[in-house]
């Protein structure tokens, strides 16, 4: 791989020559330049990593040369240096989309650290030059746990420092998070920082895997034990142990499935379907859904004593729409790696591309995101990826189309609504035709906050 190379900006000479002593130092090829107006030169003809510039210059300023950056090339992270900072100035310029801002006289950790962010976005310093050999606590090289997760949002720092933290532990954690946000790359990045780093992870989407099969997918089963059981299936506990069970999609587990679930988590031990003898698993448990469970235990469909089992440590990723931030440096990773995988190259999206994407609403998060870049790319015929093919790719999408849990609950609240019309709002009635006991047809009422007196006939008046 070769050195990351940076542009460095700023009209102190001084200065200028000890920041590139020190970036050149650490493994960065470094081409300084005097004036935004150099700066912007350099970008245009090298190409650049990264660009650090001061934000007070005679002349083009920082924030004028970030600006005539993002025109030129959206994705490229910029940092900018200041002896001026005020809150106001950092939170416009991480606003309108700097990488980093950080104060005149500066910590050298904390701009390396920077500048290792930034370059892991652009693909280039995956090998963090300036941080070889050094190493986190859990023995990982800063960078290395975390990789995959590209980020500039302070919302994302913050949660991948509480994962780290987290990871540390033995603590069961809970992932909260809407479709398509990555749950189970973060999960990945969990137990690569976590000390069961060289045993198994192993994934199971509890959703995807029909109710009679799920029970001998995770516990395993003997032969014999039902049709079709030719011979012993150890299960996922067995084949995670040392390691960690990663369940996605917790929330679509029935409840016969979580009274065995939780005597798993109690005992630290496996019965397989059909066997007499129980087996010891040693296994670091993370679990994630999309639904509010929270909801689905006050509703009686997920077990209250499970959940707190499970939510010892509760991680909530945001959706993409509240971190519009990653969205330029989401789509230039995607754009490299299907670049890559299909030999295609596209170097970029062009201005107005890249404001398609980063006024779309996202409902399907960054998982919708890689699909549009990755139809973009197949159709385009050019290095720059115009903004008509995003349009189209976006339209292809189908993003008015309801999630099957809420049309489900758009049935279930209109048969309900039927029912009690058909019934003249008597519950009993309605319940029997809907052939439901009481007390379960008033939990759905409630569920769908329909009152059954309002479906009474009006009384006549005198």
């Amino acid at each position: 791989m070769s050195e990351a190379h940076i542009v460095l900006a700023d009209d102190d000479p001084e200065l200028l020559r000890l920041l590139s002593i020190r970036l050149s130092g650490n493994g960065y090829r470094v081409s300084p330049a005097e004036s935004g107006e150099k700066a912007l030169s350099l970008v245009a003809s090298e190409r650049p990593d990264l660009v650090i510039t001061d934000l007070r210059m005679g002349g083009m300023d920082g924030m004028a040369l970030f600006e005539a950056i993002r025109t030129q090339d959206p994705a490229l992270p910029v940092i900018i240096l200041t002896a001026h900072a005020t809150v106001p100035d950092a939170v416009e310029a991480v606003h309108r989309g700097v990488f980093g801002y950080l104060t005149k006289p500066y910590d050298s950790k904390t701009l390396l650290s920077q500048v290792e962010r930034a370059l892991a976005v652009t693909g280039r310093g995956q090998e963090e030059p300036g941080a070889k050999g050094a190493k986190s606590g859990s023995g990982k090289a800063d960078g290395e746990w975390r990789s995959g997760l590209i980020t500039r949002s302070q919302r994302m720092e913050s949660l991948l420092s509480q994962a780290r933290l987290a990871a540390e532990s033995e603590a069961a954690i809970f992932i909260q998070g809407e479709s398509g946000t990555g749950k189970e790359l973060l999960a990945q990045a969990i137990h690569r920082a976590s000390r069961r780093r060289d045993g198994p992870f192993i994934a199971v989407n509890c959703g995807a895997i029909p109710e009679n099969l799920l029970e001998s997918e995770l516990f395993g089963h003997v032969k014999g034990a039902f049709t079709g059981a030719s011979r012993d299936h150890d299960g996922l506990f067995v084949a995670a142990d040392g390691g960690t069970l990663f369940l996605d999609e917790i929330g679509d587990m029935p409840l016969s499935l979580q009274v065995k679930l939780l005597r798993v988590l109690q005992e630290r031990e496996v019965r397989p379907v059909g066997a007499t003898q129980t087996r010891r698993v040693n296994v670091r448990m993370l679990s994630a859904t999309h639904r509010q469970l929270e909801q689905r235990v006050a509703e009686g469909s997920f077990r209250d004593d499970l959940y707190y089992r499970l939510n010892v440590v509760k991680i909530e990723v945001p959706p993409l729409r509240e971190r519009r931030e990653d969205i330029p440096l989401l789509a230039m990773h995607f754009l490299r790696t299907l670049g890559d995988h299909y030999g295609r190259r596209a170097s970029s999206f062009a201005p107005d591309a890249m404001q398609v994407l980063l006024a779309s609403s996202w409902p399907g998060n960054v998982r919708q995101l890689y699909n549009v870049v990755e139809r973009s790319l197949a159709l385009s015929t050019t290095d720059i990826i115009p903004d008509h093919l995003v349009q189209a790719a976006l339209q292809g999408e189908a993003r008015d189309v309801p999630s099957f849990d809420e049309a489900r609950r758009g049935f279930e609240r209109d048969y309900l609504v039927q029912v009690l019309k058909m019934a003249n709002g008597n519950v009993s009635h309605a319940a029997r035709l809907a052939k439901r006991n009481r007390t379960e047809f008033y939990k759905l009422l409630q569920k769908h906050e329909l009152e059954p007196n309002s479906f009474k006939p009006a009384e006549p008046a005198e």
